[in-house]
């Protein structure tokens, strides 16, 4: 397939993805409200269904990436849309505890199960010197698109009116099955088809392949600190801090995550033309300096909590500084994941990075809670500026065990579903 013709399927797989983050956008600031009040099922059963997210997640990304190199990517993701798309649509109509947790096991299957293979199909329909800018602009739209929904969301709902929140899951429901259409409709370039000559390892040995890949495994680990340290902290330990500590209303507390938003949405491709020419591993060494200001100015922020309206920058700067970094990740990581990954374990490569994601995102918020619930505030900034020290100490320490064309997306380098041998990724 040409390169235009790449290039008008990867706009199809954009539009899709940014569709469905508007969708989800929806619903992802209400969920807890609508089971827990709306609902009338109580804190407790919200906070299940938040936790069945992460669960559901961690069941079937083991193997969702078998699935994509054996299958291919479109089949598997539209099978996941139309699972997200049930999910979606069972919480808005289910109203027992039973069937609202199943509901959201399906919902958080669905999404996992469609994320590795959308980034799956932005690898085969990208080169490596593309593929920085298209994971710029999938990140970029799905943070813009979840904004947008988030937004127009707050207009619709209603808590005094549950058939509110029936639309916006509906909304949500309907956004999935657009994804799904639209993935496919679309044609994959010819030479990333699987091929037969070329048989994908089976699952034991796809795993020992990819635990070989000395590489893989610190990008692995760097990825779990890196969700823990920022993403993991979003909806427990930082929120608790800024209303308990900093002494934030509600209200700022919400203006401090569109700050975030703002960050990332306006400073995405002027960060990627500052980066996609740099090393990947200097500049993700570069976001762990970044978010250890970032936490250091929470930790101020805390300190000075008397003088409301500093401690309020403060706090706000922290979240902006945060969304400043997950812009200059997007252009990095996932592409990396995918120049480290051999022929035919595309798809293993991006569940298994998929995979330690979701367990930081479920770790992070429980060690947070913890720590918010026992009051050492003072221990959890210290916690977190030492975490985001160690990104940059690894991601250095990565940079030692990539090749010049992996370490520097500028540089012509091979197309990962390309790849002439299975054993191609270094292992060091």
């Amino acid at each position: 397939m040409n390169t235009v013709a790449m290039g008008a399927a990867l706009r199809r797989i954009q539009l899709g993805n940014a569709l469905s983050a508007f969708g989800n956008g929806f619903t992802v600031p209400f969920t807890f409200v609508y089971v827990s009040e709306v609902r009338g099922l109580g804190a407790g059963t919200a906070g299940v269904v938040l936790a069945t997210f992460a669960v559901a997640a961690l069941f079937v990304l083991p193997f969702t990436g078998r699935l994509i190199d054996r299958r291919g990517p479109v089949p598997v993701a539209v099978v996941g849309t139309v699972l997200a798309a049930s999910g979606s649509l069972g919480l808005g109509l289910s109203g027992s505890e039973p069937v609202v947790i199943a509901a959201a096991g399906a919902l958080g299957a669905g999404i996992s199960v469609v994320q590795p293979a959308l980034a799956t199909m932005i690898v085969w329909c990208s080169t490596t010197a593309t593929r920085s800018r298209a994971f710029a602009t999938q990140f970029f739209l799905a943070n813009l698109g979840l904004g947008v929904g988030g937004l127009m969301g707050g207009l619709i709902v209603d808590t005094a009116h549950p058939s509110s929140f029936i639309r916006l899951f509906a909304i949500e429901a309907a956004m999935f099955l657009v994804l799904g259409g639209v993935i496919a409709t679309v044609r994959l370039p010819h030479a990333a088809r699987l091929d037969d000559a070329v048989p994908a390892p089976d699952a034991a040995g796809g795993w020992r392949l990819l635990l070989r890949n000395r590489a893989m495994v610190m990008l692995c680990v760097l990825g779990f600190v890196l969700f823990f340290a920022c993403y993991g902290q979003f909806e427990s330990g930082l929120s608790a801090f800024a209303v308990t500590v900093t002494h934030i209303s509600p209200a700022m507390l919400g203006v401090a995550l569109a700050a975030n938003t703002a960050a990332i949405v306006l400073a995405q491709f002027v960060v990627l033309r500052l980066v996609e020419h740099r090393r990947r591993s200097r500049v993700i060494a570069a976001v762990g300096l970044v978010w250890t200001v970032a936490w250091l100015a929470a930790g101020v922020s805390g300190l000075v909590h008397a003088h409301h309206a500093v401690a309020v920058v403060a706090i706000i700067s922290t979240y902006a500084l945060f969304g400043l970094g997950e812009a200059m990740l997007a252009p990095t990581v996932s592409p990396l994941v995918a120049d480290l990954a051999p022929e035919r374990m595309v798809g293993r490569y991006n569940a298994a990075f998929a995979l330690v994601k979701q367990l930081a995102l479920a770790v992070g918020p429980a060690v947070g809670g913890l720590i918010a619930a026992a009051g050492a505030y003072s221990a959890y900034v210290v916690l977190l500026v030492a975490c985001s020290l160690a990104v940059s100490v690894v991601a250095l320490r990565l940079g030692r065990h990539l090749t010049p064309s992996q370490d520097s997306p500028h540089r012509p380098s091979r197309v990962v579903a390309h790849s002439p041998s299975l054993h191609s990724a270094p292992v060091a």
